[in-house]
């Protein structure tokens, strides 16, 4: 590939992660509850329109669930890359180039991926050669019988 587009591709990786901390963080959530809460008391008082309420009321509730869903997706993808870490780690015959995955950026995770699937070719075509060698030794047993 070439390079500009690498380096476009790392700023943009760390831009979203930047936006996923500060997205996810409680004081942001916060700070968007009281802003939330300001549109809210200030709708009501100038509008009488019902449908407009609900509306509003709809998509200041959407617009926190995104604070809120961005936490819990923080919070369980530490806890899934944690307990992978834990598993690589003690493991001796483990690549210790798939720990801390969440930082890399989303081109290595798919050269990784790519290895990983070699090496499950690999492994699927030893398994193959070893049951096809192991028929042959059943069938030359049985016929020595």
């Amino acid at each position: 590939m070439n390079k500009p587009y690498i380096v476009i591709e790392r700023i943009f990786e760390k831009l979203t992660s930047i936006a996923t901390k500060i997205l996810g963080n409680s004081i942001t959530f916060i700070l968007a509850l009281c802003l939330v809460l300001f549109w809210w008391t200030r709708g009501m008082f100038i509008s009488n329109d019902l449908h407009q309420n609900i509306g509003d009321f709809i998509f200041g509730t959407t617009f926190l669930s995104l604070f809120i869903i961005q936490k819990s997706f923080n919070r369980y993808s530490a806890l899934v890359h944690l307990k992978m870490n834990e598993l690589i780690s003690s493991h001796e015959t483990a690549n210790n180039a798939v720990m801390n995955t969440g930082e890399k950026t989303e081109q290595e995770i798919r050269e990784l991926a790519k290895e990983y699937l070699e090496i499950e070719e690999e492994i699927l075509e030893e398994t193959i050669k070893q049951s096809e060698a192991d028929t042959d030794v059943n069938t030359q047993n049985n016929h020595n019988v």
